[in-house]
């Protein structure tokens, strides 16, 4: 509105109209204003920021390092310059004790002696005796070495039958005419997936011991086993979505496109189950699939036999399945850490004391969250409706009563909708204790493949992409289950393709069971 200053009109009521109009003006300015001061204080956040909401341990880790390696070298040479006298070195008063942790048992010895120069007493020159020793261990390592199994099958002739020859049958093996045994396909599968080493890099690795081998070999050997082991990823799949609470979500992986020279954008979707903070029977899981888009039917798909709780973020597809189950027979339980997320990014921003105070609702009810960990269900319920049921229906109140004061357009505003929108969702967990607050569970089963998505760049194919999901399911689930990959998945091979364990005992597979009948021979599985 447009006000000539020089031709004011007399009226008082008139002056009060204009007035108020533009005070409104001024408000919807203002607020265009903060808006814009938001959205680029959020572009230079993502630019040259830190993206995630606080620093991670390892992070952290990374940040001390060098200061770490400062202080050992100059530890180092005080050492250096300390007169050396036999006996083992007392800490110095400033030196913090360190905790250097036990060397596990079942790691091979081999002893190195080192005794004194002369056998007499070099004051009366008699015969020292023996009296005991000083033993320390260090932890030793060698190289990885590569090893060729020889197979030999003697052959056998009859001297009364001239045509007889007699000689054992050859052992299957997983690449028919190849090299490579079980174990070292398991080493190439585990080193791309787990431990994020593309096939190029891991050709590179054997070159230098003298092994050439091209990466669309190694290739080839990844596929085989995929095969292999598809059998038992269908089990631990399916075994995830029978359960009756599982984590959902999804993360990208770019897959190369051809004919078009470029890659496309595929999902990898991965559910989760994970009872352990509620001391529940099952054992944790994390199964991924893999789809060429994220159209809301793939999540339908795979859950389409699926009965229970399902913990996820707000993406519409979950939403729908629930919405087209006549029976309710899915609960959608949502993420306070994705609700957080929006009033954290504001509160940087702004330092608004409103987003302030839902982070501080927030905080109280996962310091709740951290004292009833680990307890069974029915006690973390029944704590949650004491302690936490309060501060949440607090919060919601308090909610709807400052969403009507600020301006609509502005990102607090659809903050609070956000939440207020999900609300049913949200307060799940507090009459169900077997629910979490928030989808941690799976975020944390997702985060190992960014790396490996970041140093592979893509997946060659969508074939590729399916034994990315395949891979990532056995090894994260090894790993939630404290069994090691590779011993574990060497082991299983070796039983798919000699025939030893038949399609109807596969279960005896699966990384617990595994574990359990081979808890007595640690020292036989690393051999």
């Amino acid at each position: 509105m447009q006000i000539d200053l020089n031709a004011l009109p007399d009226d008082a009521a008139l002056l009060q109209q204009m007035l108020r109009t533009v005070l409104l003006q001024q408000s919807e300015l203002h607020a265009e204003n903060d808006k814009l001061r938001l959205l680029i204080q959020r572009l230079t956040r993502h630019q040259f920021g830190r993206r995630s909401e606080q620093l991670s341990a390892d992070q952290l880790q990374f940040g001390l390092e060098d200061l770490e390696q400062t202080i050992a070298a100059n530890q180092a040479a005080q050492d250096a310059a300390t007169p050396v006298t036999g006996l083992p070195r007392r800490p110095r008063p400033d030196q913090p004790s360190r905790n250097h942790g036990a060397l596990p048992d079942h790691l091979p010895r081999y002893e190195v002696v080192i005794d004194v120069e002369h056998g007499a007493c070099l004051c009366c020159g008699n015969a020292l005796q023996a009296i005991g020793e000083l033993r320390t261990e260090q932890l030793d390592v060698i190289p990885t070495q590569l090893r060729v199994r020889v197979t030999r099958r003697p052959r056998y002739a009859c001297r009364a039958c001239e045509d007889t020859i007699v000689v054992a049958t050859a052992p299957d093996r997983p690449v028919d005419g190849g090299m490579p045994t079980e174990a070292l396909i398991i080493h190439v599968v585990v080193s791309k997936f787990c431990d994020s080493l593309p096939l190029y890099r891991q050709a590179q690795m054997l070159a230098r011991q003298g092994v050439t081998l091209d990466r669309s070999t190694l290739a080839n050997w990844v596929g085989r086993a995929c095969w292999w082991l598809m059998p038992l990823y269908e089990l631990v799949l399916s075994t995830v979505l029978a359960s009756s609470k599982v984590f959902a979500d999804d993360t990208t992986l770019p897959v190369l496109d051809p004919g078009r020279g470029q890659t496309k954008l595929g999902r990898l979707w991965c559910y989760a189950v994970d009872d352990r903070p509620w001391n529940g029977p099952g054992h944790p899981m994390a199964a991924y699939v893999y789809s060429e888009d994220r159209k809301n039917e793939r999540p339908a798909g795979h859950l389409a036999e699926f009965r229970g709780v399902l913990q996820v973020d707000g993406y519409d597809g979950f939403k729908r399945l629930a919405e087209d189950r006549s029976d309710a027979s899915v609960t959608l339980a949502f993420c306070w850490v994705h609700m957080r997320r929006y009033f954290h990014t504001f509160f940087v921003s702004t330092k608004s004391p409103l987003a302030a105070e839902v982070l501080a609702k927030v905080r109280e009810l996962y310091i709740i969250e951290a004292e009833i960990r680990g307890h069974p269900a029915e006690h973390r319920r029944e704590i949650r409706q004491q302690r936490s049921r309060p501060i949440v229906e607090a919060l919601h109140d308090w909610l709807q009563v400052q969403v009507g004061r600020i301006p609509a357009s502005s990102d607090l505003a659809k903050a609070i909708r956000y939440t207020i929108r999900h609300w049913p969702g949200l307060v799940v967990f507090l009459d169900d204790g077997r629910v979490e607050m928030d989808t941690n569970v799976v975020e944390r089963a997702i985060r190992p493949h960014t790396l490996t998505r970041k140093n592979a760049l893509f997946a060659g194919s969508d074939g590729g992409a399916r034994h990315w999901a395949l891979a990532m399911t056995l090894i994260q689930t090894a790993k939630l289950n404290g069994v090691d990959p590779m011993a574990w998945l060497t082991d299983v091979l070796e039983r798919l393709v000699s025939g030893r364990t038949k399609a109807n005992e596969l279960h005896t597979l699966l990384p617990w069971n595994w574990a359990a009948a081979n808890a007595s021979k640690p020292a036989e599985l690393a051999a």
